[in-house]
């Protein structure tokens, strides 16, 4: 059974192992496939395709026969056309699950660097600051305490509610927007409506999915609303902010702070204008990719394939 991954790298720059799917099959193993005409030529031939980036347009699955399962090598799932998929009877998984440690460990980063400003102070020590200066410390940007806090979480999924059990840990309030009933959240969370959510909270951490109602939900009209102190994390998806709106809302000091893991273009070709927006923040998409939350996902994959060549596939994606 010929096995192909499209774009390994992301997932395996090389400090982790694919000898669990080569044991399943004839492996092979592509760092990056840039063009749907690449593609089509690797993937002829293949009965198990594996991507994580990498887009399976109904125009290039209509040119695999042979195809018979898809693992996507992430949550989301957006690159595979389903409906091209169901019409050829091929299967789709994903791997749920496996970076909430890490997304959520990734959203405090950030919220610490902006609260604490550890990057800004190391780079001023780095510069000879500290030597300069005439006191044992000095102090060139306000330091806030998380304690009684609160925090404001857009989405209570897996990685939604692990930010909110961290924050408890702080000792701060956590409101949330789920669609989740108050009886279901865990003790100490209490549910909001969006609007009121912006209103009130002091952090605002973004984890729901992108879908045509999430799209923009931090908006110029939000954003007017919010705490001139309010800072935004999001390490969900980039097209959840208006980045115009939010890059004049920073620039104009409407809120404080943005801290984020995704932008809308990824990686940015054309200029954004939140990379030089005042107190923007950002890390380039790797809040996921801890060794650790890697290996699990190899080692989630490779079960995923074990278990569709045994005959009752895992994880399957819904369509």
């Amino acid at each position: 059974m010929k096995i192909v991954i499209l774009d390994a790298y992301t997932s395996n720059p090389g400090d982790l192992s694919w000898d669990g799917l080569s044991e399943l099959g004839e492996l092979h193993v592509y760092e990056r496939t840039e063009t749907p005409e690449l593609v089509v030529e690797r993937c002829k031939g293949a009965e198990i395709v594996l991507t994580n980036k990498t887009i399976l347009s109904a125009e290039i699955l209509n040119q695999l026969p042979r195809l018979l399962y898809i693992g996507v090598l992430a949550t989301g799932y957006n690159v595979v056309d389903f409906e091209a998929a169901r019409k050829q009877h091929i299967v789709v998984t994903n791997i749920p699950a496996y970076s909430t440690d890490s997304v959520a460990q990734a959203t405090f980063a950030h919220i610490l660097n902006i609260t604490n400003r550890v990057g800004d102070y190391a780079d001023g020590i780095a510069h000879g600051k500290w030597e300069q200066s005439k006191d044992f410390s000095y102090l060139s940007y306000p330091l806030h305490e998380l304690t009684g806090q609160t925090i404001g979480i857009v989405g209570l999924g897996n990685i939604g509610t692990k930010v909110a059990k961290i924050a408890l840990a702080f000792g701060m309030k956590v409101i949330a927007f789920t669609s989740k009933e108050q009886e279901a959240l865990p003790e100490g969370i209490v549910r909001m409506n969006m609007d009121d959510l912006f209103e009130t909270a002091d952090i605002i951490s973004l984890h729901c999915p992108l879908t045509e109602s999430t799209r923009h939900l931090v908006n110029k009209d939000r954003l007017a609303t919010m705490k001139p102190n309010a800072i935004i994390i999001n390490t969900g998806r980039g097209p959840l902010v208006d980045d115009q709106a939010l890059a004049d809302a920073l620039n104009a000091g409407t809120i404080q702070a943005y801290g984020a893991d995704v932008i809308t273009q990824e990686p940015p070709r054309d200029g954004n204008p939140l990379l030089s927006a005042r107190n923007a923040f950002f890390t380039p998409h790797i809040a996921w990719a801890t060794f650790e939350a890697r290996q699990r996902l190899i080692d989630i994959a490779t079960a995923n394939v074990k278990a569709f060549i045994s005959g009752s596939p895992q994880n399957v994606v819904e369509f």
